[in-house]
């Protein structure tokens, strides 16, 4: 088993259904935000927990295995999402951002809380393809 692999079953079955029940109760998870995409094939709402990458009017995600994640594709095939942040659903547009430095980006995020530089941490040593996504917020 690979490092994806491992990273994204321990996730899939473990990590995400406990943060995203959480999230959803409204149990306040620092550094944690619920993104939710429509499905490419079934058309139906996924919700994922990301890092909570709130700054003004725009959200910002690093994911962690680029386009591998099934949330990546799923914005790829309808831009338009959802984020609940701090308790609250905002929608709005997401965008790819291949020419971004994830890294970078991640330094910027950390520089607003702590959360973000722990987030930010385990994004770098657990993730295998970092890229970047832009979500527009809804006014």
């Amino acid at each position: 088993m690979d490092k994806y692999q491992l990273v994204t079953f321990v996730q899939r079955r473990i990590a995400n259904p406990v943060i995203r029940s959480a999230l959803l109760r409204g149990v306040p998870l620092p550094g944690f935000a619920l993104l939710e995409t429509t499905g490419r094939k079934s058309g139906q709402p996924r919700r994922v927990p990301v890092g909570e990458g709130l700054d003004g009017d725009v959200f910002w995600i690093v994911a962690e295995h680029g386009r591998r994640s099934a949330y990546v594709r799923n914005i790829e095939a309808n831009p338009r999402v959802r984020v609940r942040v701090r308790g609250r659903w905002r929608s709005g547009t997401a965008h790819v951002l291949a020419d971004d430095n994830p890294r970078e980006r991640q330094r910027k995020l950390g520089q607003l809380r702590l959360s973000a530089r722990l987030n930010a941490a385990a994004v770098r040593s657990l993730g295998t393809d970092l890229l970047t996504i832009r979500i527009d917020l809804d006014a």
